[in-house]
């Protein structure tokens, strides 16, 4: 990729950013306007800027790799993502909004009456807004690191610089029309590339564009293989081999591998001439990423239960995400949230239809991405590799401003919503200054991180956050809203319970301390366990603590699911304290 017209696209959208995000900043009169917009965002901008901050690197890069990786069954992912909307707008949005909450922190404690509660939902508000945050920066990192040639700290750390700088400055005013900007554009990003690849895929005077056109290394390439696999080769290959290859050991020696089936032990690096044809990855047998044996062994195995530990996190994790929840209260009121979101399933199902588009292309095209590790990279090359000359090169560059306009909506909610419970229940004072101060302090963390933590495919990593979601912050919302009954060591017990068991079984997960089979399964995919737990947890507790019901538990649930106009406004509904 011509690296000028790539990074003059990343700058355009930089640039970009920052004067609409000033636009925002010039009508910001009012406190009530750098915190919630004022509450006066109508359905259609925000839910553009909604649609904005959710599709985020794992959306515009990480879905694409992951159907690269392993096929159709992948395309779960967005279906999840788009599904949680849909429980969103039919249990939560409009109850969230009449509750006059600016953050989940302030709806526990005003559904429960308990500052212990309050104190316990925020710390998992930080906790997940650092784990979504974290792909973000890593994401940054590795476009600009293909683009450029940088190292793969420097993205991150100009997208840090940018969207401290439009938070600090502008607040939500702002980045509700950065946000709006960024959906559309990281929409046109997608889809005009995607119109020009298909054509050429389809297109008879396409010579490279064609299925049966083999891959091969573009240059002398290293491969290393992080997990055990099975590879097809269509014909015998010379190559050095450091590592295992069909049990043999060798070190750092040229091997004449012959036609067929080999196997590849997890940390051998192969080293493939110029020219060399890519080898397929095989599926059958007990190969971690085969559907046809669902049941089969392996470390990553058992992928029918995956899956539903896939669809359980995305579908309920939603709500629970800290810059989604923040976003209703900028709405006027329960009916425009719940209109909101009904918009949004028709913006993030629009743009999901794109993204399995380029995985696809990318399973033709650029396969060696599914051995070197590099999957999220495959919107990016695919231009280059298809089209190329004068006209894959602007694709590209196209493409990589849609990639870091991701980056920044995303990171832009996810600091905002951070900052917000920081400022509230962690500096001294709750005013615009400190609010500042504390944007930087939800920035600092993830950052660090960013540069520690390498190689975590962002729609992984995105998936982390959505499980920890699901089992804590979903139990606390829909019991919350729709049983009376709830109290606060029921509400405190569900979160630690349900919450902490699949942030630990996560975390764990990422550290390789989960033994092999399946409780490796469990501890990588724990919505499906982690998510009832929290629910269970959460009513038993309650049951057995009757007397510590709220006194205004019926007022409450009153306000939360009757129109404004028959029960007025919250009490403690306005500006955050």
């Amino acid at each position: 990729m011509n690296q000028t017209y790539a990074v003059a696209a990343v700058t355009v959208v930089v640039l970009a950013t920052v004067l609409v995000g000033a636009l925002g900043l010039r009508i910001s009169r009012t406190t009530s306007d750098f915190y919630v917009a004022s509450r006066t965002v109508k359905p259609a901008l925000n839910a553009a800027a909604i649609s904005g901050e959710y599709l985020s690197a794992a959306s515009f890069l990480g879905i694409a790799g992951l159907v690269l990786l392993q096929g159709p069954d992948m395309l779960w992912y967005p279906v999840g993502y788009t599904a949680g909307y849909l429980v969103l707008l039919v249990l939560v949005a409009a109850p969230l909004r009449r509750s006059g909450a600016y953050t989940l922190s302030d709806f526990a404690e005003a559904r429960l009456e308990s500052a212990q509660v309050r104190r316990l939902a925020s710390l998992f508000v930080v906790g997940i807004g650092w784990l979504y945050l974290l792909p973000q920066l890593q994401g940054a990192g590795l476009t600009l690191q293909i683009l450029t040639g940088a190292p793969d700290w420097l993205g991150s750390v100009v997208v840090a610089f940018v969207v401290t700088g439009a938070v600090a400055a502008g607040g939500m005013r702002s980045i509700t029309f950065v946000q709006a900007f960024q959906y559309w554009l990281k929409l046109t990003a997608l889809l005009v590339p995607a119109l020009f690849l298909v054509a050429a895929w389809v297109g008879d005077d396409a010579p490279r564009a064609r299925f049966d056109a083999p891959a091969v290394f573009q240059k002398h390439t290293a491969v290393r293989v992080d997990d055990t696999v099975r590879v097809d080769f269509d014909g015998p290959l010379t190559l050095t081999v450091s590592g295992t290859v069909d049990l043999v050991r060798h070190d750092g020696r040229p091997v004449a591998l012959d036609e067929g089936t080999h196997r590849i032990e997890s940390g051998t690096t192969l080293r493939f001439p110029e020219g060399a044809e890519v080898p397929r990855r095989t599926t059958e047998g007990s190969d971690p990423l085969s559907w046809s044996q669902p049941l089969s062994g392996g470390r990553d195995g058992y992928q029918l239960y995956a899956t539903y530990g896939l669809i359980l996190a995305t579908f309920l994790g939603t709500m629970g995400l800290p810059h989604v929840a923040v976003r209703f209260y900028t709405s006027p009121n329960g009916r425009a949230a719940r209109r909101t979101t009904l918009v949004v399933l028709g913006l993030i199902g629009a743009f999901y239809l794109l993204p399995p588009v380029y995985g696809a292309l990318g399973r033709v095209y650029a396969p060696e991405l599914a051995l070197t590790g590099a999957a999220d990279a495959a919107v990016l090359v695919l231009p280059e590799r298809i089209i190329g000359g004068l006209a894959g090169e602007l694709l590209g560059a196209l493409l990589a401003g849609g990639a870091f306009a991701a980056f920044l909506s995303t990171a832009s909610g996810l600091t905002m919503s951070v900052a917000g419970v920081i400022t509230q229940d962690v500096l001294p004072s709750r005013g615009v200054r400190h609010f500042r101060l504390a944007t930087l302090l939800a920035m600092a963390a993830p950052l660090a991180l960013s540069v520690v933590a390498t190689n975590v495919p962002v729609a992984d990593a995105v998936g982390l956050a959505f499980a920890v979601s699901a089992s804590s912050f979903c139990p606390l919302l829909i019991l919350g809203i729709w049983w009376r009954r709830l109290t606060p060591p029921g509400a405190a017990a569900g979160l630690v319970v349900g919450g902490g068991a699949a942030l630990t079984a996560v975390m764990a997960t990422r550290a390789g301390l989960a033994p092999e089979g399946w409780a490796h399964t469990l501890m990588a995919w724990p919505a499906v366990w982690s998510v009832p737990l929290g629910f269970l947890t959460m009513v038993g507790v309650s049951l057995a603590t009757p007397r510590h019901i709220p006194a205004g538990a019926a007022a409450t649930l009153a306000r939360l699911h009757l129109p404004e106009d028959l029960v007025g406004r919250p009490q403690h509904e306005g500006v955050p304290r």
